[in-house]
């Protein structure tokens, strides 16, 4: 039986919210030459019918397109003029055009995209940066969440909340409006392929969305594996997350200090062509780790020297109980207590049910396993198993509160909920393995 008694369940239940709105480039389809056979696009079809408008037209419909939308987004006619600048060639064949002319025609190829109408599910949790201004005892953090809209595009999402001195966590309620970062490319030092993020910094937090950008992740920045990374008593927040193309994956690397300011950067190396890494937060033994899955169904131990290239692992975990048998995965990086690392990891067992166990792994030598817990820590209750992916229960990352575990955990690929477990009542239920894999 699942040890549910364990388990502080919050009843939280962030869901997603069809109102939230980013906007972005709309590209129009281009129709086969037979069917347009002239020397324009189309493109520069819309271009030309917008430009033959009158002054006074195009100054009523750029104020009724204002009316109607530049409550929902920040900079509305700045979004409009930076579209436009993207699309010179359209403007080729007119010699000149007015300031109001140029926000018209990048307003026409814009859209407003609801990035977290179709779910929001996956989370990790960090501890916040800034810890000022809360009552002793508290932890304020941050939630990172994986968010879905149309065409089943992924993008990454944040909330704050704070966990307080007995394990009760509240999250602050979501901004209305929503904002994509300014994109640099990175300098002659990073690594290839690396890219820039910038928020504004007058920005809340759950305002910030990082939507695809690359090639790579043109269908979805996925299942980021948040953790605050020791480097040398200084933090940095890594996220390993899953690029997908649409027919292919990679795993790439995002690194942040400010949440304001991102780096997303490829990682290469055998065990980079498959997903679900989780970095450990600290060095061992002067060693970047990685927990991974570099088939389909087992859990590696990795080392490397390089954060962004990682050869094939050490095997550490192959599925051995019934619920299971199908496969395992990391639940997100390791969480280091006095007695060793926790590392939750879900299982898929019969009716491709998921379920969230977790395996003590020794302090020095995370080779070795130490306790695991037999039956599942945590699996879909009878009101938390419909959704779009039904009877999943998923988490992307945990952290140590004081004697607690504050584990955040997906709901049916649809929502997310918080759940908290004493460490001492955990460690009792484990059963002792003592064998070096």
């Amino acid at each position: 039986m699942p040890q549910s008694s364990l388990l502080n369940r919050q009843a939280l239940y962030l869901r997603p919210d069809p109102t939230r709105v980013i906007v972005r480039p709309f590209k129009p389809s281009t129709e086969p030459r037979h069917l347009n056979p002239r020397d324009k696009t189309r493109a520069n079809e819309i271009v030309d019918r917008v430009l033959s408008l009158d002054p006074t037209a195009t100054a009523n419909q750029l104020r009724d397109i204002l009316a109607n939308f530049d409550g929902r987004h920040r900079n509305l006619l700045r979004q409009f003029e930076l579209r436009a600048d993207a699309m010179e060639d359209a403007f080729q064949h007119h010699q000149q055009f007015s300031q109001q002319e140029r926000q018209l025609v990048g307003a026409y190829f814009m859209n407003e995209y609801s990035f977290e109408s179709s779910a929001l599910f996956n989370p990790s949790i960090v501890p916040h940066p800034d810890q000022s201004g809360i009552a002793d005892g508290s932890t304020r953090v941050i939630i990172s969440l994986r968010a879905v809209g149309e065409g089943h595009i992924s993008s990454l999402t944040f909330r704050s909340g704070v966990i307080d001195r007995k394990g009760a966590v509240t999250i602050d309620a979501p901004t209305r409006l929503a904002v994509l970062p300014d994109i640099h490319a990175s300098d002659g030092l990073a690594p290839a392929g690396c890219i820039g993020l910038a928020f504004k910094s007058e920005s809340e937090l759950s305002e910030r969305v990082i939507f695809p950008v690359t090639e790579a992740q043109s269908n979805g920045i996925e299942d980021a594996r948040f953790v605050a990374f020791d480097d040398h008593g200084k933090t940095i927040y890594f996220a390993t997350y899953t690029a997908y193309s649409g027919s292919s994956i990679r795993s790439e690397l995002l690194e942040t200090r400010d949440f304001l300011n991102f780096t997303l950067t490829p990682l290469h190396g055998p065990a980079a062509r498959n997903k679900g890494m989780a970095l450990f937060p600290r060095r061992i033994d002067g060693h970047y780790a990685m927990i991974a899955r570099q088939d389909s169904e087992n859990l590696f131990l990795l080392y490397s020297d390089d954060l962004h290239h990682w050869d094939e692992g050490r095997l550490l975990m192959k599925p051995e109980f019934a619920w299971q048998f199908v496969q395992i995965g990391n639940c997100g990086s390791p969480v280091e207590i006095d007695e060793g690392w926790l590392l939750f990891t879900h299982g898929v067992g019969p009716m491709r049910r998921y379920a969230i166990g977790v395996t003590l792994l020794d302090k020095h030598d995370p080779s070795i396993i130490l306790s695991r817990t037999v039956e599942p820590l945590l699996q879909p209750e009878p009101t938390e198993r419909e959704g779009y992916v039904p009877n999943v229960v998923y988490s992307c990352g945990a952290m140590r509160h004081g004697d607690l575990i504050a584990l955040p955990y997906a709901v049916s690929d649809t929502y997310s909920n918080f759940t908290t477990i004493k460490i001492s009542r955990l460690l009792e239920t484990m059963r002792p393995i003592g064998t070096a894999l």
